[in-house]
């Protein structure tokens, strides 16, 4: 696994705790960023889980806005937790982030819906990413 997908991992970590804690995204990403500091072999991973979850908070409302946009008859609120963090860890990979192409952006997004939640969130994801990507 990629630096980069493992970044992702723990971005969606720290947004997703946030959420379900009702905290501060930046609370729980220093926490994390002391958790980090004492495990030097992880660094590479933990540089750009950093800076999806500062670009997150640095953009939320716009990153939310353009996923109610483009979920079609989704409240932002009645989507699983998991979702809204894999979806505003894609949308500012989309928006925000050009070293990243779009389809390595929507790729990783679907696989981490796959794997953290639940069966109907691969697709969910894809289409939501996708139309934002399509608009971009």
């Amino acid at each position: 696994m990629s630096a980069r997908s493992k970044a992702r991992k723990r971005a969606l970590d720290i947004l997703f705790q946030a959420d379900v804690r009702g905290d501060e995204p930046a609370v729980v990403l220093a926490a994390e960023a002391q958790r980090a500091a004492s495990e030097p072999a992880r660094q590479a991973s933990w540089l750009y889980a950093r800076e999806i979850v500062d670009g997150v908070i640095d953009h939320r409302d716009e990153i939310d806005e353009q996923i109610v946009t483009h979920a079609r008859d989704w409240k932002l609120e009645r989507m699983p937790a998991v979702d809204r963090a894999v979806l505003r860890i894609g949308v500012w990979e989309l928006l925000f982030n050009d070293e990243v192409p779009s389809a390595v952006a929507i790729d990783e997004a679907v696989e981490l819906a796959k794997e953290f939640s639940t069966d109907e969130s691969g697709s969910f994801v894809h289409g939501v990413l996708g139309r934002i990507a399509r608009t971009a």
